[in-house]
């Protein structure tokens, strides 16, 4: 009897492991799927502005888009520079981007984290640093919120 109930233990552990690793994996091409497109709408947004494609723009942008920056004036004083997604989007359509040679486009997407339906990334572009918030939206990743920082001049 006791052999019985041993085997019926170590079966209920192999279960047990069984679907602990199937949900890892299950998890793991998740975020692989995720990470995937975090990077494509980061892609979108920084290769749009570059190219002058407002769609691919206009397709990263949730609709309620704020994009900030701090800027400090020579008397210390700091105020908030707003963009909003129209905004960007019809400067993107203006071709603001394009003025940027090929040989200077940084592109570099790092994303600094994911939990459930959020994302911080950081992108590093030509002149600035934008560090992005993004939202699966509607089952979309999209950008919510950028805050950014221009380079400091090269002397």
């Amino acid at each position: 009897m006791k052999r019985k109930s041993g085997l019926v233990f170590v079966s209920l552990v192999l279960v047990f492991v069984s679907l602990l690793l199937a949900l890892a994996t299950e998890a793991r091409a998740q975020s692989q799927t995720d990470a995937a497109a975090i990077k494509q709408t980061a892609l979108d947004y920084i290769e749009g502005w570059y190219e002058g494609n407002a769609e691919r723009m206009e397709r990263a942008l949730h609709p309620e888009l704020a994009k900030r920056i701090v800027r400090t004036d020579k008397e210390g004083r700091s105020g908030l520079g707003q963009m909003s997604a129209m905004s960007l989007v019809q400067g993107t359509r203006r071709g603001g981007g394009k003025q940027t040679p090929k040989e200077k486009q940084q592109k570099d997407v790092t994303i600094l984290d994911v939990f459930e339906n959020a994302a911080s990334v950081k992108v590093v572009a030509s002149d600035w640093v934008d560090y992005l918030h993004m939202a699966r939206f509607n089952g979309r990743w999209v950008i919510v919120n950028v805050l950014w920082e221009l380079k400091p001049e090269k002397k």
